[in-house]
Parts: C-alpha cells; structure tokens; sequence
C-alpha cells in the first residue's frame, strides 16, 4: 500500500480519487482548505483509522502550509511514496486584461504552479527514498493547446506541464516516475457554467480517479508520462 498526499481533497477530481484510493486501503493524507468540508463524509477523519488516514489544512498559496502538511504526514505515516496533485483554480482572464485582473493572474500562478513545484520540493527527499515513488499531476488540456481567450489559465497549464516534464528528468534516476493527466471537460464544479456541452458526455470524476488507481500499480517501466483524456474531438492542424 502507497503513501499518498492528495491535494485539493475536499471536492471534484481529488475527492473522487480519495475515496477510490481509500477503499483499496492505501495510507491517505487529503490536503484541503477547509477541513469541515469532510465532516459527515467517507472523507470525514472521525470515521477512519488514524494510523493510515490524515487530513490537513492546506492552502496553495501559502508555502509554510504545504511544509506542516509534509511534515505532519511523516510524522504519523514515517514516509511519503506518491503525490497526486489535483488543487487548482480556474480564472477567465482574457490576454488584454483590465488593470484589476491582474490579480486573478497572479493567483492562478501561485495556485496552479508554485502550489505544486513547492509541495514536490517539500516532499523530494521523502520520494526519493522510495525506488518506485509517484508523482501525478492534473494539469488540463489547457496546457497542451491554448483554446479560445483563455490567456491565463493556459499559461499556468503550460508552466505546470513544463514543471511535470522537468520533475520526471530530476526524479528518473530515483525511480520516480512522473504522469500529467490532461482532461477536457470533467464533470465538477470547475465546469458548472459549461451549457453548451451536456454534462453526461463529460468526463466523469470517477474515471480519473480509476486511471490514477492503475497508474499506482505500474511498473516503473511502464508508467506514462501523459495521458489525454478529452470527452469531445479536437483536430489537430
């Protein structure tokens, strides 16, 4: 059984790939900005073993947090062997923004980027222990195409996937391996405001969190470095 940090725990794809990786017994620690949002749920720490199930206050933005996370799940699980990071955050910032957008900028970056290369510096030394160690990483179709006037939530799916290639060449030595799952539409929160694509033609939750379960349980020979996973067609030019 793995040793997992979770990230963006509470809802939509991270949700549902912890109570996929729970119910086949893994060593869980769910990062979430509000732990109450578990209370009453499958995810509630109440109704687990605190041996093996941890939730922690985590906030992107904030680096100190993501090191007491880190820490605190050494501290009761002795290691960490896999990450899957599934915070972000979703801004319509056009590329001619207003002065106020500038904001919304910035906090895409610290979120959608810094959030992720600071928690895998965090935990480096912790995976590279392990000869088989983890990382995936929900980075988006966004980050392989830029689609429409999306301008800052493309450029932060860019950096991340550029971080995600840059950890796989650090880490391969070591034997950590290193997946970007770039979906299209998910059926979450993210794509509430989506009407002009039915949402049951969508990618489910569900079906991430199952190809995460399998990536688990592959040889270091033979883990993807990406999978793209779009619930509508696309041509390629």
């Amino acid at each position: 059984m793995r040793k997992i940090l979770i990230s963006g725990a509470s809802r939509g794809i991270g949700k549902a790939i912890a109570l996929k990786l729970l119910k086949e017994g893994h060593y869980l620690s769910l990062g979430v900005r509000k732990k109450d949002d578990l209370n009453n749920t499958y995810l509630d720490p109440k109704a687990n073993n605190p041996e093996s199930f941890l939730v922690h206050t985590y906030d992107a933005t904030n680096p100190k947090s993501s090191k007491l996370w880190v820490e605190r799940t050494v501290a009761t699980f002795k290691n960490i062997d896999t990450i899957i990071h599934c915070a972000g955050i979703f801004k319509r910032t056009n590329l001619i923004f207003n002065d106020n957008d500038i904001q919304d900028i910035e906090e895409l970056w610290k979120v959608n980027v810094m959030g992720p290369w600071i928690l895998t510096k965090d935990a480096w030394k912790y995976l590279s222990i392990s000869t088989s160690a983890r990382i995936i990483v929900l980075v988006s179709m966004s980050g392989k195409r830029s689609k429409g006037n999306l301008a800052s939530y493309s450029m932060s799916k860019f950096a991340l996937m550029s971080l995600c290639q840059t950890m796989r060449n650090e880490g391969w030595q070591e034997g950590i391996r290193v997946t970007a799952i770039c979906p299209g539409w998910v059926n979450t929160d993210m794509a509430k405001e989506i009407t002009h694509f039915p949402k049951k033609d969508m990618t489910q939750a569900n079906d991430i969190a199952n190809i995460c379960s399998n990536l688990l349980d592959l040889p270091n020979s033979s883990v993807p470095f990406e999978i793209a996973v779009n619930c509508q067609l696309e041509k390629t030019i």
